[in-house]
């Protein structure tokens, strides 16, 4: 049996299962095995975790603790009642119309910062001018429909995780942000602050930051530094505003204390901070990796609300969840009747009951005829029951959302 087991109650002859940690970038520890001594968790303690899971039949037990399965009917709960509030923006055009645009947008906002993280590398000068136009043609696209740059977040390339990141954080601060009611100038720094979060990674020697492996304590602490590289090339950078410097600046800094590269507690970070901070992780854990196999977004946002209240803003994160929405556009869902449909578009009065073009039949594992189902239409008999992997069934969401 899994059971989810407090740091305080941890003992050696514990099996760990998962050290719940997937919101501290490039884990150095590994992530399975029998505690054989003190010193191993002293050194999870260290690291900020506040709860990992165990094995009981592998291990100790651990009576009093709570297990898996309670943890997650706990999280389903606290992210049915989260998304419960109408979601963030209403579209102005339609999807299949908004994403040819916004694939054209996402795949230039990958090669212009590229193109920034090349200048800044060699120390030429540096033209802001495109960036802050790149934000604005993003912001725009967000406000015609929000979902077109959203879903295109989940399609991703292992290989090109650096940059796809880096535009993915800015859809999600501009959907965050709108979402919040930011002021236009504050909107534009924090997605220009998104956009250009890692640039200080530039500075990260290759053979750690393309390792991939787990990283050496050592190598770790390297990595870390790359968030104060960001702070200090962007204050220096001309035409770059301070709401995008503490952007870049404070996107691995923790509520408790725990993150880097001040160790910022609480009201310490800025509200920018706090909200990138949870943009960054639920892309990173929802994001494939060579080490690391991406959550499906219910997952990543029921993992957002466990390590709320902790590591990041507990109403900052019920916000965001409202924000994106129980079933984001992209997601792949399995309905009661046992078909499978893509996420097309959001319910505004019941986010439980999006648009779905249903593809798939899982009961008799054969692709059906394509149909497009209402699921809050009256008389509509299907409901969602989970959300699931695309590659389980290796389909392919993109056919799906034009």
């Amino acid at each position: 049996m899994i059971k989810r087991v407090p740091i305080s109650a941890l003992k050696v002859g514990m099996y760990i299962t998962d050290l719940n940690n997937d919101w501290i970038p490039h884990n150095t520890q590994r992530k399975r095995g029998v505690i054989k001594k003190e010193e191993t968790i002293e050194k999870i303690r260290r690291m900020g975790v506040e709860f990992v899971y165990i094995d009981a039949s592998k291990g100790l037990d651990s009576q009093d603790s709570e297990t898996a399965a309670d943890v997650d009917r706990r999280n389903e709960s606290a992210l049915q009642k989260a998304g419960e509030l109408t979601p963030g923006l209403r579209p102005h055009v339609p999807l299949a119309e908004e994403i040819v645009i916004a694939q054209q947008i996402h795949s230039q906002a990958q090669g212009l910062v590229g193109e920034f993280m090349n200048h800044a590398k060699v120390g030429s000068a540096i033209d802001v001018a495109p960036i802050h136009q790149l934000a604005d043609e993003l912001q725009h696209s967000v406000l015609r429909n929000a979902n077109a740059l959203s879903c295109l977040g989940r399609i991703r390339e292992k290989d090109n995780y650096l940059l796809e990141h880096s535009v993915n954080l800015s859809v999600l601060m501009s959907l965050f942000g709108n979402h919040r009611g930011l002021s236009s100038d504050v909107l534009h720094q924090t997605i220009v602050g998104a956009l250009l979060h890692d640039l200080g990674k530039i500075l990260t020697p290759d053979e750690i930051l393309h390792k991939p492996g787990r990283l050496t304590p050592e190598e770790f602490e390297v990595m870390k530094l790359h968030a104060r590289h960001s702070r200090d090339i962007l204050a220096t950078t001309e035409g770059i505003g301070e709401l995008t410097v503490i952007t870049a600046a404070q996107h691995h800094e923790r509520l408790d204390g725990t993150g880097y590269p001040e160790g910022l507690k609480g009201d310490e970070i800025s509200e920018y901070g706090r909200m990138v901070a949870i943009s960054d992780v639920y892309d990173a854990i929802t994001a494939d990796r060579v080490y690391h196999k991406g959550m499906t977004p219910t997952q990543g946002l029921k993992k957002l609300l466990e390590w709320s209240g902790t590591h990041l803003d507990p109403s900052l994160v019920k916000q965001f969840i409202r924000c994106l929405g129980l079933y984001p556009v992209g997601s792949l869902v399995l309905l009661e009747s046992g078909r499978l449909g893509v996420v097309v578009e959001a319910n505004e009065s019941d986010q439980r009951l999006p648009t779905v073009r249903v593809m798939y039949h899982t009961k008799f594992r054969m692709p059906i005829t394509v149909d497009t189902l209402d699921l809050a239409k009256p008389g509509t008999q299907d409901r969602i029951l989970r959300a699931v992997d695309p590659e389980t069934y290796k389909i392919d969401v993109r056919k799906f959302l034009a």
